[in-house]
This record gives structure tokens, C-alpha cells and sequence, in this order.
């Protein structure tokens, strides 16, 4: 008896979501693509890499300056007096900790810059989105990140980083 129902339960849903889908109008968007494909993350992006350009040119001067200490130790090492070699390998170590110490923070910008985007995307994607499924009439919008197959029909990406561009063109204030 309860096998019976189990069948009979497994197959109504079968049906019931073969007529669903039917019926059902599905999207698929990569929101991180359509971000990032936005003219306008394009400059924030931009604008962020401008920023932090100091800060990896130290980090980038930093690095150097160890590979140079470092090749010093390999090429010399072996004629220092054991004071100079120790005191050498102390600065690589220093110099590491300090490289560490710019790297992190570098990335730690780097991931703030790519928060405030998000922030400042988010609600632009999520009205852009809206427009979307109204004007399309969606019942479904799916991560593609989730996903392990899409027909790319139902991919509408770039339809929404379109509508981010054209937004952002109408938002723009007109100056002559």
C-alpha cells in the first residue's frame, strides 16, 4: 500500500512538473558577468586600479628588493663572515614579513573596492532585472553560477548588461 502511494505520489509530481514547465518562461543570468561587463563597473574598476597603484608599486618594489637580497645571500653567501650573512638573511626575513604585511593589504583594498561595487551595481542590476521580467514575462530567473548546463537562448547576460549601459547613458547628465 504505501509503495503504491509513493508511485503514485513520484508520478504526479513527474506530471505535474512536465505541465509546470510547459509552461513556465525560464531566464539564466551570470550577475557577476553582467557586472563586470557594465561601462560603468568598467570605470569603477578602473578608477579603483588608479587608486591603488601606489600601494602595488611598493608592494611590486618590495619584492624586488628581497629577489635582489635574495641573489646577494646565493652569490655571497658563502664568503661572508657569518655576522654579515645572518644580519642579510634578518633583512630578507624583515623585508618578507613587510611584503606580507603590503600584500595583504593590498588584497584587503582590493576586496573593499570590489564591495563598494557590488553595493553600488547591486540595486542598478536588480531594477534593470525587474524591467526584464516584467517586459519578458519570466516566471524564473536562474544563477548561472549554479547551473551546470544552459542553452544559451535562455541566457539573458547580456541583455541585462545592455540595459546597465543604456541606464547608466540616460542617467548621465548632459553637459555641452
Amino acid at each position: 500500500m504505501t509503495k503504491r502511494f509513493v508511485r503514485s505520489a513520484l508520478l504526479g509530481l513527474c506530471l505535474a512538473s512536465a505541465f509546470a514547465s510547459a509552461e513556465l518562461k525560464i531566464a539564466v543570468l551570470d550577475t557577476q558577468r553582467a557586472l563586470v561587463s557594465s561601462e560603468e563597473a568598467k570605470a569603477l574598476l578602473e578608477q579603483a586600479q588608479t587608486e591603488l597603484k601606489k600601494e602595488e608599486s611598493e608592494v611590486n618594489a618590495l619584492g624586488e628588493e628581497i629577489q635582489k637580497m635574495q641573489e646577494q645571500l646565493e652569490t655571497d653567501g658563502e664568503v661572508m663572515s657569518p655576522t654579515e650573512r645572518r644580519k642579510l638573511e634578518k633583512g630578507i626575513e624583515d623585508k618578507r614579513l613587510d611584503y606580507q604585511f603590503l600584500v595583504n593589504k593590498l588584497q584587503k583594498a582590493l576586496e573593499d573596492r570590489r564591495q563598494d561595487l557590488l553595493q553600488v551595481m547591486s540595486p542598478k542590476v536588480n531594477a534593470v532585472l525587474k524591467d526584464l521580467i516584467e517586459l519578458e514575462g519570466y516566471d524564473v530567473v536562474l544563477e548561472r553560477a549554479s547551473l551546470r548546463y544552459v542553452n544559451p537562448k535562455h541566457d539573458i547576460t547580456r541583455r541585462v548588461t545592455e540595459k546597465l549601459n543604456e541606464k547608466r547613458e540616460a542617467d548621465a547628465p548632459s553637459g555641452s
